[in-house]
């Protein structure tokens, strides 16, 4: 019974109209730059007239206030546990940019509530009735929770470096989230690239490795490059492409986001291709759950 008021409860959500669209960004590895990247990708899309939300899935890190200057008193799992509302945990960063902290204690589904559960997708309706993007900055590495939540999740954007541990790594991961699911949209990144044509030539081989061994197609997104603006940007706590708009690093991203809103376009709040990301994760939680 429960099963089927779910159902209709989507069914009813889909006809009001189409839902945004959620992107997770992870990686095989920490120190490739991945939260970096997440912010200012956010605030390149918001300036494209995007709204946005970030929920920063680094847990205990809050990379994401960080980055931007900001401080979180309430964070996702204040919301989960009833302590705080929705709208309270929901913070205002530059550019209109909206982002969530992740908190602790987020790892084992298990051991939630059935509240805690009909929380999480009360927040993630009314997130997608609402954003056109949510972008789930992920913590380094895989666990079941995490995979269990890319699985679900739209499209992937997966993001190495250069250094050879960076790109194994990064292959692991496309690899655990293609068994999960083959069918799967990957973007592939390459940060701090000390040169063009070296950050091309990593994201050719792990495009070629993906095709060879797992028979599956990934989007190269393209390469950002090693530039000196982006620690600067740090320890001011302002994002590099506010902070450095003229900079090579905020100029090829800006390119790179415009190049990226432009492919999805029918797909982002259009009547072409539903968000599936919901019935999946509800898919997923049941499992997990009998």
């Amino acid at each position: 019974m429960r099963d089927q008021a779910e159902n209709l409860r989507m069914k009813m959500l889909e006809s009001q109209g189409a839902l945004g669209r959620s992107i997770a960004i992870v990686s095989g590895k920490g120190g490739v730059g991945k939260s970096n990247f997440s912010t200012n990708f956010a605030i390149n899309l918001t300036q494209l007239g995007k709204k946005v939300v970030v929920l920063d899935m680094d847990i205990g890190m809050g990379n994401v206030n960080i980055l931007i200057g900001k401080t979180a008193q309430f964070n996702l799992k204040h919301y989960l546990l009833g302590e705080a509302s929705l709208d309270e945990v929901i913070y205002e960063g530059p550019h209109n940019l909206k982002y969530i902290s992740g908190g602790s204690g987020m790892s084992s589904v298990m051991e939630w509530s059935e509240d805690m559960i009909d929380a999480l997708f009360y927040a993630f309706e009314q997130l997608q009735k609402t954003f056109d993007y949510i972008l789930f900055d992920m913590g380094a590495g895989a666990t079941n929770w995490s995979l269990d939540l890319i699985s679900a999740i739209d499209e992937i954007i997966v993001i190495t470096t250069e250094e050879p541990t960076a790109i194994t790594d990064a292959y692991s991961m496309m690899k655990y989230i293609h068994v999960r699911d083959q069918n799967k949209t990957i973007y592939l990144l390459c940060n701090r690239a000390y040169s063009k044509e070296e950050g091309q030539d990593t994201l050719n081989r792990l495009e070629s490795t993906m095709n060879h061994f797992l028979k599956k197609d990934v989007i190269i997104l393209g390469s950002l490059p090693e530039d000196p603006v982006v620690r600067k940007a740090v320890r001011e706590q302002v994002p590099f492409s506010i902070a450095y708009p003229d900079s090579n690093i905020s100029k090829t991203l800006k390119v790179m986001v415009q190049q990226f809103v432009e492919r999805n376009q029918v797909e982002v709040h259009g009547r072409y291709k539903q968000s599936t990301f919901l019935s999946k994760l509800r898919s997923i939680f049941s499992k997990g759950r009998d």
